[in-house]
């Protein structure tokens, strides 16, 4: 069975449409396209063997082809709030940093994150959060606020959780009870943009700490691997259904590491989704369960595993 790895290309507009005709051609996925003036960023799943191939073929173009462990995921970035009061500042750059490694990231503010006796996490943001497939939680500068308040900030939530703080990462590791995924220590809250060589080292760390997880999630999947791979669903509802193309969202559907999102009405779409053929025979209902999002009443398509439903496609 070919494996494929997310791989990001990076290039001039001038034939980028033949790198993209060469990633189908070679059974890859691209899972999202950007277009920058005269740049062009092609986020893709390619098979291991040929990505050699491809860089061979981008060299002439002055085309750059790197591994990039985050595409097809898509990342929650929690903060207490998005008000001046929590410093947003190193959430933003957090998430752009991460769209960089190649994921589709969310900026998640809580209504109700102030206050380390009063801070709270609704039903509706635990929600959303859950449709993810990790949580970064960007928390503050004190020790001991954190050790009061996260507690309740993650209550409800069962995807992989990534925390960062201003204590080392020793210091959170003792005081997050019970444990979670990933700990980057050093980051707290500031009054300016990430841009000092130290700053940036974090941010590296913190893509390295959220690859290693996701790894580690992937490798579970490997032993039951998922009915349909996720990019493969995604192309076939890009093809077949032509509202989609009518979207103006930069990602209309999102790639998840179990699944997508795909950012049409839930009541007048799911029906045809639920319906749609992808192999003879086989529809989406067969090999996915179609619900609606909490996020702007999207389709959120969640794929089975094949211990589950004895398909293959």
């Amino acid at each position: 069975m070919t494996t494929l790895v997310p791989v990001t290309y990076k290039g001039g507009v001038y034939r980028h449409d033949e790198i993209m005709d060469l990633i189908d051609d070679l059974g890859g996925y691209i899972v999202q396209k950007h277009v920058m003036a005269q740049d062009v960023v092609l986020q893709s799943f390619v098979p291991r063997d040929d990505i050699d191939l491809i860089r061979e073929i981008a060299k002439p173009l002055a085309g750059e082809v790197t591994e990039a462990p985050l595409v097809g995921t898509e990342i929650a970035v929690v903060s207490p709030s998005l008000e001046i009061h929590h410093l947003p500042h190193t959430a933003c750059d957090i998430a752009e940093y991460l769209r960089s490694a190649g994921a589709k990231t969310n900026m998640v503010g809580l209504a109700r994150g102030f206050g380390k006796r009063i801070a709270n996490l609704n039903d509706e943001e635990r929600d959303i959060i859950n449709e993810h497939d990790l949580a970064v939680y960007a928390l503050g500068n004190f020790e001991e606020c954190i050790q009061q308040k996260f507690p309740v900030l993650r209550q409800g939530v069962h995807v992989p959780i990534v925390v960062t703080g201003a204590p080392d990462r020793e210091t959170l590791v003792r005081i997050i009870d019970p444990p979670v995924e990933g700990y980057v220590g050093g980051v707290g809250r500031i009054m300016h943009r990430f841009k000092r060589p130290e700053e940036l080292a974090k941010l590296d760390e913190l893509v390295d700490e959220i690859s290693r997880t996701l790894d580690a999630r992937r490798d579970a999947l490997a032993r039951d691997p998922l009915s349909i791979f996720p990019p493969r669903l995604m192309a076939i509802i890009e093809e077949r259904i032509h509202e989609v193309s009518m979207l103006t969202h930069p990602t209309p559907v999102t790639a998840q590491m179990e699944g997508l999102r795909v950012k049409l009405p839930y009541d007048p779409y799911a029906p045809a989704v639920r319906s749609l053929e992808i192999a003879d025979g086989v529809t989406v209902g067969d090999v996915a369960d179609v619900t609606p999002s909490r996020m702007r009443n999207y389709i959120l398509i969640r794929i089975k595993p094949f211990s589950e439903t004895r398909i293959l496609v």
